[in-house]
């Protein structure tokens, strides 16, 4: 029905960059927000910012704020995470998430997830 699907994880040193897409697809009439989420090995899951869509209003974890940056395509339902001066910590799977989709003016579907994309920072 909705697929999210993620890229632009990999291996980086501290201090440097990476920039994760999700691209949302299926029967999309319109998604209220979205948003990135991570977790690191024996740890829950955790926010990391979400966008709404619509206006623009984000929503940023204290511990990523002024490193992160989100933004977005309406257009292409697609997001993206701009990820600067990574710490080790930052390490874990970094999962896209759609809240409120609908898939006609009068049906929406809560909390559709990607597979999740590893970021790994060495020291």
């Amino acid at each position: 029905q909705v697929q999210l699907v993620e890229s632009g994880g990999g291996l980086v040193q501290a201090g440097g960059s990476l920039r994760l897409s999700c691209a949302a697809s299926g029967s999309i009439f319109s998604i209220n927000a979205m948003g990135w989420y991570r977790q690191a090995p024996g740890k829950q899951r955790e926010l990391v910012v979400t966008i709404i869509m619509s206006g623009g209003n984000t929503n940023y974890a204290d511990s990523v704020k002024g490193r992160f940056t989100i933004s977005r395509d309406n257009a292409k339902n697609t997001v993206y995470l701009q990820m600067n001066s990574l710490k080790p910590e930052d390490t874990a799977v970094y999962y896209c998430n759609a809240a409120r989709v609908w898939t006609t003016p009068t049906t929406w579907w809560n909390d559709f997830w990607g597979q999740g994309t590893q970021v790994t920072v060495s020291s």
